[in-house]
């Protein structure tokens, strides 16, 4: 392909990237502002979008019975957690990949089907959690700020600046300075939101920021390995310029399941995790 045709395709690609984040991004805020029952049917539509090209993509959906009960668990998972009984709802969750691995024979397809449930599952419960706790709007809103500061200012650093790649295996296009550029625009980003609010304690904001944007960056480049594993550009082609589901949420989903951990080392409850980090 002639230099220029590459150009306009890579121009071409940026205007649809930015068309669908300028409809969609307003729309997830709105959403999460309202929380409640529109915050939980989107996270679940989410999540299950995100296990379906998951077994997609690793050949899991082939087993047919297995593909239904680790959708069907994502459902009633958040149904329970909804209902106020989220430690059910973490039950039935591995109750559900083990099921999804034990119907599927135990074999290579299963264990990823069953890998998948759970990293969804997490992930569905996770936002829930998070979204329903204390100081759940605000939080949640960090931690979307903070995942979309690092994936957009990555791109934007790396593709300006270049240099040593971050990963080239798994990853050829990102760089170690859009790692870093997208780290730093990431805590400005997400203490400006607690600021704007505000919230107290930024030095520890920011922190967790950096925090959650070197994680975020770690599930992008599990989502990229996963589909270098199994030669797949894109997860899927659901939304224009941007691919697929996983392709958009990777690092969201690692970052809210990391903070909830974090949440619970830190003596938080099942049901409010974030509130044992005492961010105020």
């Amino acid at each position: 392909m002639a230099d220029g045709a590459k150009s306009n395709t890579k121009t071409a690609d940026l205007k649809l990237r930015l068309i669908s984040a300028v409809i969609l991004g307003p729309l997830v805020l709105l959403i999460t502002f309202w929380g409640g029952t529109a915050f939980a049917l989107l996270t679940l539509l989410a999540a299950t979008l995100f296990l379906w090209e998951w077994i997609t993509i690793t050949g899991a959906r082939e087993a047919h019975a297995a593909t239904v009960i680790s959708l069907l668990t994502l459902v009633v998972l958040a149904v329970l957690e909804y209902a106020g009984l989220p430690q059910i709802g973490l039950a039935v969750l591995f109750l559900g990949a083990a099921a999804t691995f034990a119907v599927s024979g135990f074999n290579k397809a299963g264990r990823w089907g069953a890998e998948g449930v759970l990293y969804s599952g997490l992930a569905l419960f996770s936002l829930l959690v998070i979204r329903e706790g204390e100081n759940g709007l605000l939080f949640t809103f960090f931690l979307m700020f903070v995942v979309w500061a690092t994936d957009i200012f990555a791109y934007f650093t790396g593709r300006a600046i270049g240099g040593p790649k971050l990963w080239q295996r798994v990853s050829p296009k990102k760089t170690w300075s859009g790692a870093v550029g997208g780290l730093i625009c990431a805590a400005l980003f997400g203490t400006g939101v607690v600021a704007l609010a505000g919230g107290s304690h930024l030095v520890s904001w920011a922190g967790l920021a950096i925090v959650l944007s070197i994680v975020s960056q770690a599930g992008d480049l599990l989502e990229s390995a996963i589909k270098r594993r199994f030669d797949v550009k894109d997860s899927s082609r659901l939304i224009p310029g941007h691919g697929g589901i996983m392709d958009r949420v990777d690092g969201l989903v690692a970052a809210a399941i990391f903070a909830v951990l974090l949440g619970f080392l830190a003596g938080g409850s099942i049901s409010d995790p974030i509130a044992g980090m005492e961010l105020g």
